[in-house]
């Protein structure tokens, strides 16, 4: 980048950002939502996005303890307060344990992350150091892949209802309260990124971060994809491990 760019320009960008990596374009999301893979692969994929959902209030309170404004800081909290709810049993990491019950999965098992993949743990990790060490403009920034998100809620669920049988509404309910709490946090993050990001160098800083996120997100896939559809080498330790499709 060498110019400024417009409000509208920016947003553009950002947009485009999402157009082009979000990771429903992997191919990992195309078997998901279709139907087409086993139970044990769906169960792998729950697992291993319950250690994302788990440390995202994590990256949460990491970008509140380095915010200096109230107001931000308020704003902010109820994203933790979305995950964690005010009283156990709620919030979406509940929610996404009661998914995890649904197939099956041991909890114990699920929330100790003893089987999750490695490329699961140093995506996930990466990010929320990203967040705790970056300026605060990257950090926001790097948050706006919810603006991508409603859209491929809806397939999910309307494709995994009907291509599993061991999927109900129930089980998916994570998803419910995420099409309006992701669209609202998405309006707020970029609203400060538009308002923040004043130079060429923040501006590109502001596209930069919003890529590593979606790199993240398509990392964890990519791991997923590698070690339970082709050439399914699960890594030791691994949920999986040994066993026969």
């Amino acid at each position: 980048m060498t110019e400024l760019l417009s409000p509208a320009a920016l947003e553009a960008a950002l947009r485009q950002v999402g157009e082009e990596r979000y990771h429903n374009r992997h191919p990992f999301h195309a078997l998901l939502h279709g139907g087409r893979l086993s139970r044990r692969q769906v169960e792998a994929w729950a697992l291993n996005r319950f250690y994302y959902q788990s440390r995202i209030p994590m990256k949460d309170a990491a970008l509140m303890a380095r915010c200096e404004d109230p107001a931000l800081r308020r704003a902010w909290r109820q994203r933790l307060i979305d995950h964690d709810g005010t009283a156990p049993g709620e919030g979406g990491i509940a929610r996404w344990l009661a998914l995890t019950d649904g197939l099956g999965l041991d909890r114990g098992y699920v929330v100790s992350g003893a089987g999750i993949l490695p490329a699961t743990r140093f995506a996930v990790d990466a990010y929320v150091r990203f967040v705790a060490e970056r300026t605060l403009l990257e950090a926001v920034a790097s948050s706006l892949t919810e603006m991508f998100s409603p859209a491929i809620i809806g397939e999910r669920v309307a494709g995994m209802l009907a291509g599993y049988d061991f999927v109900t509404r129930e089980t998916l309910a994570y998803f419910n309260a995420r099409l309006t709490q992701a669209p609202r946090d998405a309006d707020f993050a970029l609203a400060y990124v538009m308002r923040e990001a004043r130079t060429v160098a923040a501006q590109a800083a502001a596209i930069a971060a919003l890529i590593f996120k979606c790199d993240v997100l398509w990392a964890q896939l990519d791991g997923l994809h590698h070690a339970y559809v082709a050439p399914g080498h699960v890594p030791p330790g691994a949920f999986g491990y040994g066993a026969e499709e």
